[in-house]
C-alpha cells in the first residue's frame, strides 16, 4: 500500500535544505538541494516505518489531518 506524507522544506543560511515530516515528528533530515532533501526524506520515512512495523507499532497516517495557512499582521 502507498502512504502519503506532507513534508516541509526550509532553506538554511548556508544553502542546504532541512526537511521535516510533520506527521512523523522525529523525522528530520537534510540535503544540499531540494531533490536531495526529498530523497533523504523518503529514505528516512521508509526506515522509520520499517522500524515501527518490526516493533508491531502503529504507523501514523495523515487521515483526518487538515492543512491551512494562517496569515497574521505584525505591527512594524
Amino acid at each position: 500500500r502507498n502512504l502519503r506524507f506532507r513534508i516541509a522544506l526550509r532553506k538554511e543560511p548556508e544553502g542546504r535544505y532541512t526537511v521535516t515530516v510533520p506527521t512523523l515528528a522525529r523525522d528530520v533530515t537534510f540535503g544540499e538541494t531540494v531533490d536531495e532533501a526529498i530523497a533523504m526524506a523518503r529514505e528516512a520515512v521508509e526506515v522509520y516505518i520499517k522500524s515501527l512495523q518490526e516493533r508491531r507499532e502503529e504507523v501514523p497516517t495523515e487521515e483526518g489531518h487538515l492543512e491551512c495557512r494562517l496569515t497574521v499582521e505584525v505591527p512594524g
